[in-house]
C-alpha cells in the first residue's frame, strides 16, 4: 500500500517536472492528498460552463469555485475564487467571472478550467503546512489559518516527519491553543483529526525531498473532522548539495586527538614577538602543555628553545594537531603536507577565506582536507583552549582555570568576551573553542565530544547559523539527558521568508523555526550573551530540582513582588502554601510580616529569622526550590546573610537534601562580595537584580524537563 501510493505520487511529480513546472495545480494536489490520506472536500475539474453546472449539481448544495492554472499560484489575488455558489445560473456567472479575472490578472496564464469544490461547514480555520528550511530541512508547521495567517503569525514548527503524539503536541504550542479546546460555549475541534493532517503532511514531504513547500490553508477544523479547503504544493528548483557526514565513532576519535593531543605542530611558528606564530608558541610553552610542541618554519632552526622543522613532514613521530599561523594563500599547500603526514586535525587561525569573499580558496582547502581525511577547525578563528590538557593553542590571552563549562563561539570577538567573563567571575572551563567559518568542524561535532567528556558539565554555544540543523538536533538530543546545552543564536531576521511561494513558507522565518526546533531538541536558548554566560556558569552549581514547587523567602516586600513576576515570566510555579506549612513560617516572622508565597519576613529581622525560614524551606519535602530576597540592613549585614545561607545549605546537602537555592541581594557594594561567596558555595546569587537568579533557576528547570528528570513538558 505504501509503495503503491509512493509510486502514484512519484509518477505525478515526474510529469510536473517534465513540463518544467514547480507548482502543482489544485487537482494535482488532490492526487497527493488522496495518496497520503490528507482529508480534502469532494471536488471536480470543470473545463467549461456546462461541466461546472453538472459538477455543482452532483454535490447538491453550495460550492466553492476556483481557477485552475499552473501559472497562477495565489488564486485569491487573481480574483479566482468564489465561495458559496448555488444554482445553475450562479454557477455559470461565477465560472465566467473567474476565468475573466484570471485572464485580466495574467493574460499569458494557461487556464485548465475551474475547480468545483464541496463547500465545507463553518469551523475553526487553521493552517497545516511544510517547508524546506535551509538549516533544518523538512519542517512541518501548524497554526491559526485563514486570511489573517500572516498577520497573526501564531505558528509552531517541528522537524518532519512527526509521529502522532508530536503532531498532537503542536496544537498546544500556539498562543491560541485554548481556542482549539473550545471557548465561550463553543465545542473544541477534533484534535486527533487535526493532528493526523499534520502527521500525513509531514510524512509526504519526508518521503519526497523534492517537495519544497506544502500549504493546507485553511484547514476547517470542527468537533467532528479536519478537512483542508485548499492544498498548494511547490517543488524545489534543484537538489540541495550533500554534506559529507561522519559517524559518531569517527567524530569522537578525531575530537579526542584534537582536545587531548600528545603532539602539536605549529605551522608558521615564529620567534619574533608580535607575530601570531610567536603568540601561539608562547601560549603552548608557557601554558605548560605536557605534550610535544613542534615549530614548523623553513627559515628557522630553533624557536623558543625547540628544534624547528622545514616542513611538517620532517617532524618525527605521530602528530595529533597542526595549528596554522600562516597567510591564507599558503594554507592549501601546507595542508597537503599535513595530509601526507597523516595528521588528523588542522586548526586554521588565518582569515582571508569565505568571510572576505574568497569562497574558492575555502573550497580548495576543504577539498584537500577531505582527500586526506583531515578535520578542519576554522578558518578565521582565535584558536582553542583545552584547559584540562594545559593546552592554549591561540594567539589571545591564556586562560587556565579548570572547570566544567565548555564554551564555543563562531566569532572571535564573542570568544574574547567569553574569556573576560570567565576570568572576572572565576568560572572554571573545560574548553573554549573558536569555530569561525565552520568549513568542516561545527557545533554538532563539539556537542558529540563534550557530551562524552567527563570534564564537561555544561555546554554553551554562540552561533550565527547551523550548517546542518538536523545533525545538531541529533547531537543535542543525545547530550541533553546527560548535561545542559545553552545556545545563543544571533540574528533574528526572517530572511528566509522573502522568496516563499506559500503561506507556510512566508511564516517560516529563520528565528521562528530555530526557536521551536531548538526547544524541541531540549536546548536552552539564551536571549543574550550575558544570559548565555550566566546560565553556563550557574547551571552546574545548582542541584536538579525534584518537583515544581518554588517558594520565595524575602526580607523586602518589593523584592518579593518582582521575584514573583520573574517566577511567572520564567515558566515556574509558585507553590500554594498548605495551612500547616503556613503556620510553620508564621512561627518565625513578626505579626506584621506575611506568610503565603512570597514569605515576607520584613527587613528588620535578625539573622536568626533568615536562618529559621531557610531551614524550614529546605526541610519540607513539598518545597522543591527556594528563591531568596535579601536587602541590606545593619541588623543582618550582607556577609552575615551569605555565611548563614551557605552554612545551612551545606548542612542539608551533607544530609542528602539537595534543592536549588538562588538569591537576589539588594544593598550597598558589600552585597557583591556576598554574592561571590554564595556562588562559590553552591547558591546562585546576584546583586542588584531580581531577574537574573530566577532566570537561571528557570533555565535549570527547562533542562531538567527536557532531560526527563522532572514531570511536564520542556
Amino acid at each position: 500500500m505504501a509503495e503503491d501510493r509512493r509510486a502514484r505520487v512519484r509518477a505525478l511529480l515526474d510529469a510536473v517536472r517534465a513540463e518544467g513546472r514547480t507548482a502543482l495545480t489544485a487537482p494535482e494536489g488532490k492526487v497527493l492528498a488522496d495518496a497520503y490520506g490528507i482529508a480534502v472536500p469532494g471536488e471536480e475539474l470543470a473545463r467549461d460552463v456546462d461541466e461546472a453546472v453538472a459538477c455543482a449539481a452532483r454535490f447538491g448544495g453550495p460550492v466553492v469555485m476556483k481557477i485552475v492554472s499552473p501559472d497562477i499560484l495565489h488564486k485569491t489575488d487573481a480574483g479566482g475564487v468564489v465561495v458559496g455558489v448555488e444554482g445553475a445560473a450562479d454557477v455559470r456567472a461565477a465560472f465566467c467571472r473567474i476565468v475573466a479575472n484570471a485572464r485580466a490578472y495574467d493574460a499569458s496564464a494557461r487556464i485548465e478550467g475551474v475547480q468545483v469544490q464541496e463547500l465545507l461547514p463553518k469551523g475553526q480555520e487553521v493552517i497545516v503546512g511544510a517547508v524546506t528550511d535551509p538549516t533544518f530541512g523538512k519542517v512541518v508547521a501548524f497554526g491559526l489559518g485563514g486570511v489573517l495567517v500572516e498577520v497573526l503569525k501564531d505558528v509552531t514548527f517541528r522537524l518532519a516527519p512527526v509521529d502522532a503524539d508530536e503532531a498532537l503536541s503542536m496544537l498546544d504550542s500556539i498562543r491560541a491553543a485554548e481556542v482549539l479546546r473550545g471557548v465561550r460555549g463553543q465545542a473544541g475541534v477534533d484534535r486527533w483529526a487535526v493532528a493526523e493532517q499534520i502527521r500525513r503532511v509531514s510524512e509526504l514531504v519526508a518521503d519526497f525531498p523534492e517537495i519544497a513547500e506544502v500549504d493546507l490553508n485553511p484547514v476547517i477544523a470542527t468537533p467532528e473532522a479536519a478537512v483542508a479547503a485548499d492544498i498548494r504544493v511547490i517543488l524545489a528548483a534543484g537538489a540541495p548539495k550533500e554534506r559529507r557526514r561522519y559517524t559518531r565513532e569517527e567524530i569522537l576519535t578525531s575530537m579526542r586527538r584534537l582536545m587531548q593531543p600528545s603532539s602539536v605542530a605549529v605551522i608558521g611558528a615564529s620567534g619574533e614577538p608580535g607575530k601570531i606564530g610567536n603568540s601561539v608558541m608562547r601560549n603552548l610553552v608557557d601554558g605548560g602543555f605536557a605534550g610535544e610542541i613542534h615549530p614548523v618554519n623553513p627559515k628557522a632552526d630553533d624557536i623558543l628553545g625547540r628544534k624547528a622543522y622545514k616542513s611538517v613532514t620532517d617532524v618525527p613521530g605521530e602528530v595529533d594537531v597542526a595549528v596554522f599561523a600562516i597567510p591564507a594563500r599558503f594554507v592549501a599547500a601546507a595542508l597537503e603536507e599535513v595530509g601526507r603526514k597523516r595528521i588528523p586535525n588542522a586548526v586554521l587561525i588565518p582569515s582571508g577565506f569565505a568571510e572576505t569573499g574568497e569562497q574558492a580558496l575555502q573550497d580548495e582547502i576543504v577539498a584537500v582536507a577531505e582527500r586526506h581525511d583531515i578535520r578542519l577547525l576554522g578558518p578565521n578563528i582565535y584558536g582553542y583552549y583545552s584547559t584540562w590538557q594545559d593546552l592554549c593553542a591561540t594567539f589571545c590571552t591564556p586562560y587556565d582555570v579548570k572547570g566544567g563549562v565548555a564554551l564555543t563561539s563562531q566569532s572571535g570577538g564573542i570568544g574574547m568576551a567569553i574569556l573576560g567573563f570567565a576570568r572576572t567571575t572565576k568560572t572554571g572551563v573545560s574548553a573554549i573553542v573558536g569555530l569561525g567559518n565552520k568549513s568542516d568542524l561545527d557545533e554538532d561535532d563539539l556537542l558529540t565530544w563534550f557530551g562524552e567528556d567527563p570534564h564537561t558539565e555544561c555546554i554553551a554555544m554562540h552561533l550565527e547559523d547551523l550548517k546542518d540543523g538536523r545533525s545538531f538536533v541529533e547531537a543535542a538530543r543525545a547530550t541533553v539527558p546527560k548535561k545542559p546545552v545553552v545556545v545563543l543564536k544571533a540574528g533574528r531576521t526572517a530572511a528566509g521568508a522573502k522568496a516563499a511561494g506559500s503561506h507556510t513558507g512566508a511564516l517560516a522565518g529563520d528565528d521562528a523555526v530555530y526557536d521551536d526546533i531548538l526547544r524541541q531538541a531540549g536546548v536552552i536558548r539564551a536571549p543574550g550573551l550575558n544570559e548565555m554566560l550566566e546560565y553556563a556558569r550557574a547551571l552546574p552549581v545548582l542541584p536538579t530540582p525534584k518537583g515544581d514547587n518554588v517558594v520565595i523567602i524575602t526580607g523586602a516586600g518589593g523584592s518579593g513582588v518582582l521575584l514573583s513576576d520573574a517566577v511567572t515570566d520564567n515558566g515556574l510555579s509558585l507553590m500554594e502554601i498548605p495551612p500547616d506549612l503556613d503556620r510553620g513560617f508564621r512561627a518565625f516572622i513578626p505579626p506584621f510580616g506575611a506568610a503565603g508565597n512570597p514569605v515576607d519576613i520584613t527587613g528588620g529581622e535578625p539573622p536568626t529569622t533568615y536562618e529559621a525560614t531557610i531551614r524550614l524551606g529546605l526541610e519540607d519535602p513539598r518545597i522543591h526550590a527556594l528563591v531568596l530576597g535579601y536587602w541590606h540592613t545593619i541588623v543582618t549585614p550582607p556577609m552575615v546573610f551569605a555565611e548563614l545561607t551557605a552554612r545551612v545549605v551545606a548542612e542539608f546537602r551533607e544530609r542528602g537534601v539537595e534543592k536549588p537555592v538562588v538569591a537576589s541581594l539588594a544593598g550597598d557594594v558589600e552585597v557583591e562580595e556576598a554574592c561571590q561567596y554564595l556562588f562559590e558555595r553552591g547558591v546562585v546569587a546576584y546583586p542588584y537584580t531580581t531577574e537574573n537568579p530566577v532566570a537561571v533557576l528557570g533555565a535549570k528547570y527547562r533542562w531538567a524537563r527536557a532531560a526527563g528528570l522532572l514531570g511536564g513538558g520542556s
